[in-house]
C-alpha cells in the first residue's frame, strides 16, 4: 500500500511538471506572436491616426464642418478609432484607444499640420 501511494504522487508530480512545461511553452509562443503581430498593429495605427487626425482636421477648420459631420468621412476599418477636437488651438486628435494617436493643427496659410511625433514614439 505504501508504495502506491508514494507511485501515485510521483505520478501526480510529473503531470504538474508537464503541465507546467507546456503552459511555459504556450506563453512563449505567445509572446513571440504578439510581439510580431503588435508591432504591425501599432505601425498601422499610427499612419491610420496620422492620417485621421490630418483629414479631420481640415474637415472641421478649413471646411467648416461639424465633427459629427467629418465622423462620416472615416474609411472602412477606422470605426475604432476617435476623434476630439479643441476648438480653442484649432486642433484635432485621432486616437486608437491604448494603441496610438497623432494631432493635427491648423495654421493660418499652411491648413492642418500635423505635430510632430516626440522620439519616433508616439500613442
Amino acid at each position: 500500500m505504501g508504495i502506491s501511494r508514494l507511485a501515485n504522487a510521483k505520478s501526480k508530480r510529473r503531470g504538474r511538471l508537464w503541465l507546467a512545461a507546456l503552459v511555459l511553452i504556450l506563453a512563449l509562443g505567445a509572446a513571440a506572436w504578439f510581439s510580431a503581430w503588435g508591432q504591425r498593429l501599432r505601425g498601422d495605427a499610427l499612419a491610420g491616426t496620422a492620417y485621421g487626425a490630418r483629414v479631420a482636421c481640415s474637415c472641421r477648420f478649413v471646411a467648416g464642418r461639424s465633427m459629427g459631420d467629418c465622423a462620416k468621412d472615416k474609411l472602412a476599418g477606422m470605426e475604432i478609432m476617435r476623434f476630439s477636437a479643441d476648438e480653442g488651438s484649432k486642433s484635432v486628435t485621432a486616437s486608437v484607444p491604448l494603441v496610438a494617436h497623432a494631432t493635427a493643427r491648423f495654421h493660418d496659410g499652411y491648413g492642418c499640420v500635423l505635430e510632430p511625433w516626440e522620439g519616433g514614439k508616439h500613442g
